[in-house]
Formats: structure tokens, C-alpha cells, sequence
């Protein structure tokens, strides 16, 4: 009871996180939509900024938020394919429907706790496949090593094609921090923060080290680590590399279609283009990656400020263009597919036995 406890704690605080982030944006959006009401002789009462974001998702074209649902859809096919690429060499067959829906099942659990979906999404294929679990998360952690480099090269050639654009947006943010505070900016003291906790850490691990190394837990660590080897080892037995790499680059290239799509969903966005695509796809993707739910609230601030700061949208736009790629996204994929998995993993696992290696038997 005390650990559902203090989990049901831990989902509440990273939700007020993200919630707290996306109200702080809301509060900027709202005054500046306020502003240009008053510009345009539109009444106080009239002017609403919840109200034109529901306008504008009633007005948004479907038709292309299904399509950014097709192409989410087909990245998670390839993250997939390219994960039993990476079990295979382990001497398993694993099922293609256990792998795309407990991935599923991972990004609805990142909703409630960010970063525990990898656990949820590698636990609950180990169990279905019979496959040591630490091996299974070995596997997961190439499969992770495989979108920081391929992201890493995304942000490098959107660095290289919007370098002047990129500089007015950080002289934007800078001249924002310093119109909104003096001294050591909040995001200074996150920094040292982390960095003071990160060195306490490292000297209690220096100081303790020898009980620490006699204890049962270090042992259950080791079998993990030795587990997480034995997964980043199948990289140089793939019998098809060149099928890893093509999965790796369509994993991102649809997830830059999913905003490339997302574009012709709004009025105001539709006629952007490619390149503003790939700016605002780059900046969001660091959004979620930041630990809010899904990036709730993160996602919201980086993407309005790189249309507001880069491309001149109205802050209102840019802040309901967000919201309605984000939700968009969140209820029909990662809500909708999580729960389908729900009801399709245990089905389809009812009779299911799955191959085990004879070394493994062993």
C-alpha cells in the first residue's frame, strides 16, 4: 500500500510539472492574445484564448492529423523491426505484434512517469517472450544509442540550414532571461544543482565502496550490467545491417513527416514548408525528451517560441498549433495504441509459446 503510494506521488508531481510549465506558456500566450484583442477593438470579454483554441482545433483539417497518425504509426513498425533485429542474434524469435504493442504500452506508460515506459516497454516483453529480462533492456539501450545518434545528426544538419535563424532565437531566449530576472538565471541554479548532487554522490559511492561492493545488490547490479553487454554485443552480430540503418533513418525521417503533416492541419502553418518543418520538429523533439509527461508543457514552449522567434507566427497560432499536434498525437496514438495493447498483448499471449534456444534451456 505504501509504495502504490508513493508511486501514485511520483505520477502527481511529474503531471504538476508539466501542467505547471504548459499554464506558465498559456499565462505568456494569453496576455499577448489579450494585447492584440485590444489592438483590434475585440472586447475583453470576447477574447478568449481557451476559446481559440478550441475554434482552432474544431477548424483544424483532419484529414492530415490522420496521416500524422499513419506516419507515427510507421515509425513504431521500424523502432520494432529494428529491435527484434537486435534479439535475434540472442538465438529468439520473437513476435512483431509483442514488440510494436509493448512499445506502445511503453510510451503510454511515459504519459504517467516519464522514462519508466523503457522499463514497462522491456519487462512486459520479457515476460511474454521468455527472454532474461536484463538482456531484453541490453537490447533496449542500442535500440536508445540508435536515436541519439540519428537525432543527433538531425540537429546537426538543422543547426548547419537555420544557423542565423537559430541565433536569433537564443539571443530571443537570453534577452527574455534578462528582462525576467537578474543574477543567476533559475535554469543556472538547475544546473549547479545537478551538478552538487551528481559530486555528493560520487563521494558517498568512493566512501562506501567496499560495503557497497559486499552487498547483494551490487551482485543483482553486476548480473544486469553483464545482461546489458550481452545486448550491446548483438549490434555486430546483425545479419542485416543495412536494414538497421534504413529503420533507424525512417523511425526519424516519419517522425519529422508527423510535423512536416502536422503543418497543413492549420491555417497558419500551412504554408511554412519543409524547412520550417524540420526547425520546429528538432526544437519539439528536445521538448519531450526533457522529463514532463510525453514533454507536457515543454513541448508547448520550445515549439511556440521557435514559431513566434523564427518564423514570425502570432503567439496565439503558434501556441494552438502546439497544442494540436501535442494532443493530437497523445490521445491518438499514444493513448489510444497504449491502451489497445492493453487488451491486445494479453489475448494474443493467451496459447502463445514462444520459441526458446536450446543454450538457453540449458
Amino acid at each position: 500500500m505504501k509504495k502504490l503510494l508513493q508511486n501514485i506521488l511520483k505520477v502527481l508531481v511529474f503531471f504538476g510539472i508539466g501542467l505547471g510549465i504548459l499554464y506558465l506558456v498559456y499565462l505568456d500566450q494569453d496576455a499577448a492574445w489579450q494585447a492584440q484583442c485590444a489592438l483590434d477593438g475585440v472586447p475583453e470579454s470576447e477574447c478568449s484564448l481557451i476559446g481559440k483554441i478550441l475554434d482552432d482545433f474544431a477548424s483544424a483539417k483532419y484529414f492530415w492529423l490522420f496521416l500524422v497518425l499513419v506516419a507515427f504509426s510507421i515509425s513504431n513498425i521500424s523502432r520494432a523491426a529494428r529491435w527484434l533485429m537486435l534479439l535475434r542474434p540472442l538465438g529468439y524469435k520473437p513476435s512483431m505484434v509483442n514488440g510494436f504493442f509493448t512499445i506502445m504500452l511503453g510510451y503510454f506508460a511515459n504519459l504517467g512517469f516519464p522514462r519508466i515506459g523503457e522499463v514497462i516497454r522491456a519487462g512486459t516483453f520479457a515476460r511474454y517472450e521468455k527472454i532474461p529480462a536484463e538482456k531484453v533492456f541490453g537490447t533496449v539501450v542500442v535500440d536508445r544509442i540508435a536515436d541519439v545518434i540519428v537525432f543527433a545528426a538531425v540537429l546537426g544538419v538543422t543547426f548547419i540550414i537555420e544557423f542565423d535563424r537559430i541565433l536569433e532565437l537564443l539571443q530571443s531566449f537570453r534577452a527574455a532571461e534578462d528582462a525576467a530576472s537578474s543574477g543567476i538565471s533559475l535554469f543556472g541554479w538547475i544546473i549547479r544543482g545537478v551538478l552538487g548532487f551528481s559530486l555528493l554522490a560520487l563521494l558517498l559511492l568512493v566512501i562506501f565502496w567496499k560495503r557497497i561492493k559486499a552487498g547483494k545488490l551490487y551482485k543483482k547490479v553486476q548480473e544486469i550490467v553483464i545482461g546489458f553487454i550481452d545486448g550491446l554485443k548483438t549490434i555486430s552480430k546483425l545479419e542485416k545491417p543495412g536494414w538497421f540503418i534504413f529503420h533507424s533513418l525512417n523511425i526519424w525521417f516519419m517522425y519529422y513527416l508527423m510535423t512536416y503533416l502536422g503543418f497543413y492541419a492549420f491555417a497558419p502553418t500551412a504554408e511554412l514548408g519543409a524547412m520550417p518543418a524540420l526547425m520546429v520538429f528538432a526544437v519539439g523533439a528536445l521538448g519531450i525528451l526533457i522529463p514532463s509527461p510525453g514533454g507536457m508543457g515543454t513541448y508547448h514552449a520550445l515549439v511556440s517560441a521557435c514559431l513566434v522567434s523564427m518564423y514570425g507566427l502570432a503567439k496565439a497560432d503558434a501556441f494552438s498549433f502546439a497544442n494540436i499536434l501535442f494532443f493530437s498525437i497523445q490521445l491518438g496514438c499514444n493513448i489510444l495504441l497504449g491502451l489497445l495493447a492493453l487488451v491486445v498483448l494479453p489475448v494474443y499471449n493467451r496459447n502463445r509459446n514462444p520459441v526458446i534456444p536450446e543454450t538457453v534451456e540449458e
